[in-house]
């Protein structure tokens, strides 16, 4: 009996470990946050294992359930979209849970897209802070006011529709010439890393459409 959190791949299905194969081969159950999205990546490899969702609108009123399931017996692997769950992801309550039945709960390493982003970004990563995504309305102010004096290299996810007005935003409050990196579509053909001041990567992106899942990586304060 054990809980395993599968990272799946950010784009290229190739970043799949063999280890997470196997481990969802081996599965009772896989939980998937989009069973569409994850019934592609199984068929990918051949893998036929019961599938159930688990998602921000259902994990609050079945994972008591859950746990209860694999505390008698059952081996369950949870997967999201993209990337590793927990990062941005749901899988928290769910690992929660299970810690608190001292149920096993073992984290594969693999992909997560914030980690090349911020290596291939140029910027210092001795030391570092992942936000996430930003607060949209309530609380962004104050969000921004606190993250523009970080001295570490902060990263961010954010989506392709508002990447322009968050780089916008970033230079309000952090100044136009704060270095930068955006990345997007990583692993993908059309992988982009654009490098410069956060006024520069603002105007490149305000130039053009913008596609894919977003990380931004931003220099602290010197």
């Amino acid at each position: 009996m054990k809980l395993y959190i599968v990272p799946t791949p950010i784009g290229n299905l190739a970043d799949m470990t063999f280890r997470a194969i196997d481990v969802l081969k081996n599965a009772d159950l896989i939980l998937a946050e989009d069973t569409r999205t994850s019934s592609v990546l199984l068929s990918h490899y051949q893998i036929q294992k019961p599938i159930s969702p688990y998602h921000q609108h259902n994990e609050h009123k079945i994972v008591e359930h859950l746990a209860t399931q694999i505390a008698a017996g059952k081996t369950m692997a949870l997967l999201t979209d993209a990337g590793t769950p927990g990062i941005s992801d749901p899988a928290f309550l769910l690992v929660r849970e299970c810690v608190k039945n001292n149920i096993e709960v073992e984290c594969l390493p693999g992909a997560t897209a914030f980690v090349p982003a911020l290596v291939n970004s140029g910027l210092p990563i001795n030391s570092f802070c992942f936000e996430g995504f930003l607060p949209l309305k309530k609380g962004r102010q104050t969000f921004l006011k606190r993250m523009a004096v970080e001295e570490r290299t902060m990263v961010f996810y954010e989506s392709p529709m508002r990447l322009v007005k968050t780089l916008h935003d970033f230079i309000e409050y952090f100044g136009p010439d704060r270095q930068c990196c955006v990345s997007r579509e990583l692993t993908k053909k059309f992988e982009e890393n654009k490098r410069g001041s956060l006024q520069e990567v603002h105007d490149h992106f305000n130039a053009k459409p913008v596609k894919g899942e977003i990380v931004i990586v931003v220099g602290g304060k010197s």
